[in-house]
Formats: C-alpha cells, sequence, structure tokens
C-alpha cells in the first residue's frame, strides 16, 4: 500500500468549499438569485491567485442545492462542516482569509443550525 498523499491528515484537502449555485426557476428563491456564481468565481480566483489552491490545500467546487435556501446564498467549509451565509465580496475575502488560510470561523457568517429551506 501506498503511503498517504498530501498531507498528514489523511485527507486529500485541508479545506473543501462548496458553493450552492442552485437557480430554482420557479419562482422559490435561490442562492443563484443572490449573486452566487459570482463569489463563487471570485473565491476560486482569489484562492488560486493566493496559492492556496491544489492537493493539500483548498478546494473550491460547484453544488446544487444544499437544503438551506432560507440562509442563501451558502457555502459550506470541510472538514469542519462550517456553513456560511455571505452577502459580497468582501465576506468572501474575510472567509479565506480568517477560515482558510488561518483556520478561525467568521462567527458572524455562520449560518444559524435551524436555518433549512
Amino acid at each position: 500500500m501506498s503511503e498517504q498523499k498530501p498531507g498528514d491528515s489523511g485527507q486529500y484537502y485541508q479545506h473543501h468549499v462548496f458553493f450552492c449555485l442552485n437557480d430554482r426557476v420557479n419562482g422559490e428563491d435561490s442562492c443563484a438569485h443572490h449573486g452566487a456564481q459570482a463569489m463563487f468565481d471570485h473565491c476560486k480566483a482569489r484562492v488560486k491567485a493566493e496559492g492556496l489552491n491544489g492537493p493539500g490545500k483548498v478546494r473550491i467546487n460547484k453544488a446544487g442545492c444544499m437544503d438551506r435556501c432560507a440562509g442563501g446564498p451558502i457555502m459550506a467549509v470541510y472538514p469542519e462542516g462550517v456553513w456560511y451565509t455571505y452577502i459580497d465580496n468582501d465576506d468572501i475575502d474575510e472567509i479565506i482569509e480568517s477560515h482558510l488560510k488561518n483556520g478561525k470561523v467568521v462567527e458572524r457568517l455562520v449560518t444559524p443550525p435551524d436555518v433549512g429551506r
């Protein structure tokens, strides 16, 4: 059996970030109606520009409905399982700097646990 790569934790990515980009066309509110795609693009570009992306580091992924529409737009950071509600690029930048770079959860942006669809 080969040795675990790329990190000591046994996880392929230190942080795996999922952005809900779901677009409900039936009139229901959804993350896509709140600029989720633009925030995803911003986050992905910023993480890459700072050299935070790749194995052993950070992966930014698109996701379909994460079933927490009432808190949207939504993103989740794993393996911690922290769910964020964000508004703009400044919020995304704060999550990158505080959580992804320094391991400190941005409490003011954490989606309350009782918020669902």
